[in-house]
């Protein structure tokens, strides 16, 4: 499918070198960096509910990635995105991979490459740069696991705006059967507030890349909107939508996501208590978050951390306080998912030009907490 009408006139390519994409954002760098050594970058006022340290069982599955960014299950096959090789590797239970395919056109760009992936239904579904654009494309899983293969692709979406950094680019299905998308708002942080822009958004599509027609805004993907850069998807029991985002220097966000939604940017960061606005249920400063990828499980959200290098923990029960996990173990943390088996797998980004690598990174970590 291709972009609506409605929204196509508002979506001029858009290719931003790296220090072109600093400037437009008014910062000298990503919160998806590593932590700054110069205190006058670490804003003062703490986040809301005290942090507890804790650590459970933890063991490296897989190692020597390159830059993986996505990790989903297709039955009990592991499958993941490599952002700069393009690839989606099939991990095997010794630790080995495999490469199921590449994603021909993903083209790495700072924030930018092969993204989120997600499965549903016998499919693979990809989220990447390509130039200057960010695009969705749906392939057929062929083969067993272990023999896993892709089809040919199928553009599901394109002409999105790209950018070195605020690319957005996680994708995961709902219990609505439905498939969200989160687009950052790729450096012009107006087209956040501008509804007819597909920027600084949260999209809801069906699995073939039409507008639902009970989306809150009539012939248009946009699900939600005023964000920056959104990262981590996900529902609990009950449907309720949780979103992580980036974000500018003085406050990273977990959301909850309500249909038509406007969060706020780029007017208010972090809490703004200004009522035209939806207010995060916990913000965190950059240096102690920058939160990626989050699944939910045993009650409690889970959010991987890059700059932060922890896993934190909240519980659903009490959105305003969390618990980390693993904090300055491994080093950044990409995403998180929920195993068949109940415990949760952990993707390490070191490798990514902003970490520091060990000898095993990138690593892919099986993280037991009641353990």
């Amino acid at each position: 499918m291709r972009i609506p009408p409605v929204v196509a006139r508002s979506l001029p390519a858009l290719l931003v070198p790296v220090l072109a994409a600093a400037v437009l954002a008014g910062c000298a760098a990503s919160p998806d960096q590593a932590p700054s050594t110069d205190p006058s970058q670490t804003p003062e006022t703490a986040q809301p509910g005290g942090t507890a340290s804790s650590s459970g069982n933890v063991d490296t599955v897989a190692s020597g990635l390159d830059v993986p960014w996505s990790i989903a299950f297709h039955g009990n096959a592991a499958l993941l995105s490599e952002r700069d090789s393009g690839r989606i590797l099939e991990l095997a239970r010794d630790g080995t991979s495999r490469e199921v395919g590449v994603i021909e056109g993903a083209s790495p760009m700072g924030e930018g490459g092969l993204l989120g992936i997600a499965v549903r239904e016998q499919h693979l579904y990809a989220y990447f740069t390509s130039g200057d654009e960010n695009r969705l494309e749906r392939y057929e899983l062929r083969g067993a696991p272990g023999s896993l293969g892709l089809g040919e692709p199928e553009v599901l979406l394109d002409g999105l705006d790209a950018a070195s950094y605020h690319n957005g680019g996680r994708i995961a299905f709902g219990p609505d059967g439905m498939l969200y998308v989160t687009v950052g708002d790729a450096g012009n942080a107006q087209a956040a507030q501008d509804r007819d822009s597909l920027s600084g958004k949260i999209l809801r599509l069906t699995p073939d890349g039409d507008v639902p027609r009970d989306n809150p805004f009539d012939d248009s993907l946009v699900y939600s909107y005023g964000h920056r850069n959104p990262q981590g998807l996900a529902w609990s029991e009950d449907g309720t939508m949780y979103a992580s985002e980036f974000g500018q220097d003085t406050w990273d966000e977990l959301n909850v996501i309500e249909a038509g939604g406007n969060y706020g940017w780029p007017e208010v960061e972090g809490i703004g208590e200004d009522s035209r606005f939806i207010d995060p249920v916990q913000q965190w400063a950059p240096a102690d978050a920058s939160p990626s990828g989050i699944t939910i499980a045993d009650g409690s959200i889970w959010i991987a951390n890059l700059r932060g290098e922890r896993l934190r923990e909240v519980p659903l029960d009490d959105l305003a306080s969390s618990t980390e996990h693993l904090a300055g173990e491994y080093g950044r943390f990409r995403d998180v998912v929920l195993a068949p088996d109940g415990s949760l797998r952990v993707l390490t980004s070191n490798t990514d030009g902003r970490g520091d690598p060990g000898s095993d990174d990138d690593r892919v970590l099986r993280f037991d907490p009641a353990a």
